[in-house]
């Protein structure tokens, strides 16, 4: 079973950044796709950012430019470095890990709040 551990959320105030962090089981890492997706009470999952096993990243309009997704297949981990944060972008941030087979692993999740 793929097992994937998030870390790095916080509290910020508006402006500032954060970087998150998700180790991915060995076994899987180098052949799925990750990605982080966000989720506030009352609201769907949402998609927020996506890199494939080759680095091709993809990201949802409303953090473009803002948010960048990297992977380091060596270490088997997935990072989120989120900068100008907005108020907006406070949620539950989770990891998520697609095997080429279609199975969803995700992690439990990390809380990121953001202040005005």
């Amino acid at each position: 079973q793929v097992q994937l551990v998030e870390s790095g959320g916080g509290s910020v105030q508006a402006g500032g950044s954060l970087r998150l962090s998700c180790a991915a089981s060995r076994s899987v890492f180098g052949i799925s796709r990750m990605g982080w997706y966000r989720q506030t009470p009352g609201k769907q999952r949402e998609l927020v950012a996506t890199i494939t096993t080759y680095g091709s990243t993809n990201y949802t309009d409303s953090v473009e430019g803002r948010f960048t997704i990297s992977r380091d297949n060596a270490k088997n981990t997935v990072s989120l470095q989120m900068n100008y944060l907005k108020p907006e972008d406070t949620a539950v941030y989770y990891c998520n890990a697609l095997a080429p087979w279609g199975d969803n692993a995700w992690g439990q999740g990390t809380q990121v709040t953001v202040s005005s």
